[in-house]
């Protein structure tokens, strides 16, 4: 694609794959961060931007990414601003396949075939360009190490993390609690990554029903409802192969 950098959903995905098993932590809430994390995405690209709870298209001109510009596309058939909790709570079918299928053509990613159970056929993921997956993971490293405010890529791509509970799987075990803390405290330096962050973790707890109050005056009561919340367990689950 002659890109030197990934978009959040690849960066993401990235981060949510396994090393060792070739398997993507959280799949389930992983699909609805994709859906949220496109939406940061074409918000950097200066295609969308926040108004209120709701995403409204503020520039319809395609930005060259196939998958990116056909949910441009679909947000501007909307016509009006659409709540960002009732986008990435929508069908996504196949969005977790199609961003693995264009890593695996990008090189990023070679995929093994096999069976779960002896039966089923399924398809692992391993990652083969691992210097630009190191690089994505220093880049949320140092911003939870040194308290610096990160760049508003970095802040999006850890507040997605923490909303699709990717905590347990970057930072596990009592000793990676503070880190998992720091992370979900990352959520507050980008307002784009913290709306849709929120809105996926809505969606996960059934609240999508009612209107958000503005972000910023919600801060405060959502970083208490963040810190109660335990992420998912975090389960591996193969992708069965087309």
């Amino acid at each position: 694609m002659g890109r030197s950098r990934r978009t959040l959903p690849e960066e993401l995905l990235l981060l949510a794959l396994d090393p060792t098993t070739g398997t993507t932590a959280q799949p389930q809430s992983l699909d609805l961060g994709l859906a949220g994390a496109q939406l940061v995405e074409l918000a950097l690209a200066g295609r969308i931007a926040p108004d209120g709870d709701r995403i409204a298209v503020v520039m319809p001109r395609p930005t060259g990414d196939p998958t990116l510009d056909s949910a441009l596309e679909l947000l501007r058939r909307r016509g009006s601003p659409v709540r960002a909790v009732h986008w990435i709570g929508g069908p996504r079918l196949g969005l977790r396949q199609i961003y693995l299928s264009h890593l695996e053509r990008c090189g990023m990613v070679h995929a093994v075939a096999g069976q779960m159970c002896g039966v089923l056929p399924t398809t692992r993921y391993q990652a083969t360009e691992t210097a630009i997956s190191r690089d994505i993971r220093a880049r949320l490293d140092s911003a939870i190490r040194t308290g610096v405010p990160p760049d508003p890529r970095t802040a999006a791509l850890a507040a997605l993390a923490h909303a699709v509970g990717l905590g347990k799987h970057l930072y596990p075990g009592n000793e990676g609690r503070s880190s998992r803390s720091r992370l979900r405290d990352l959520i507050r330096h980008d307002p784009m990554g913290g709306l849709v962050a929120h809105a996926v973790m809505d969606v996960q707890n059934g609240v999508a029903a009612q209107p958000r109050r503005n972000p910023a005056a919600a801060t405060g009561s959502r970083q208490v409802a963040a810190a109660s919340m335990q992420p998912h367990r975090g389960t591996m689950a193969r992708i069965p192969a087309h």
